[in-house]
């Protein structure tokens, strides 16, 4: 059974910074592509950070230049490192992997919480 676990979340002041971790787990199969996406209240979830492999990433408008994004194969796991944090990035966020089966998964979710 693939489970991703998310952790790292939390409550932090505006302009600071957190780093959210994903491990994966319960699968043989590569994974081909990780992301971090997010959904705060009254809203649709959206991507904030993504990777590929062999290595790529794209990122959402409103984290470019403040969001980093980083993986370790070895480990199934990756990263989402926040910094100069708004209170507008207060949300749930959520990694998400599809692997070479095709198979795509999510995690739990983690609060992130921004205080202004």
């Amino acid at each position: 059974q693939v489970q991703l676990v998310e952790s790292g979340g939390g409550l932090v002041q505006a302009g600071g910074s957190l780093k959210l971790s994903c491990i994966a787990s319960g699968s043989s199969f590569r994974i081909i592509r990780m992301g971090w996406y997010r959904q705060a209240p009254g809203k649709q979830r959206e991507l904030v950070a993504a990777t590929t492999s062999p290595g790529s990433t794209n990122y959402a408008d409103s984290v470019k230049g403040r969001f980093t994004i980083s993986r370790d194969n070895a480990k199934n796991t990756w990263y989402l490192q926040m910094n100069s944090l708004k209170p507008e990035d207060t949300a749930v966020y959520f990694c998400a992997a599809e692997f070479s089966s095709g198979g795509r998964y999510w995690g739990q979710g983690t609060q992130v919480t921004v205080s202004s």
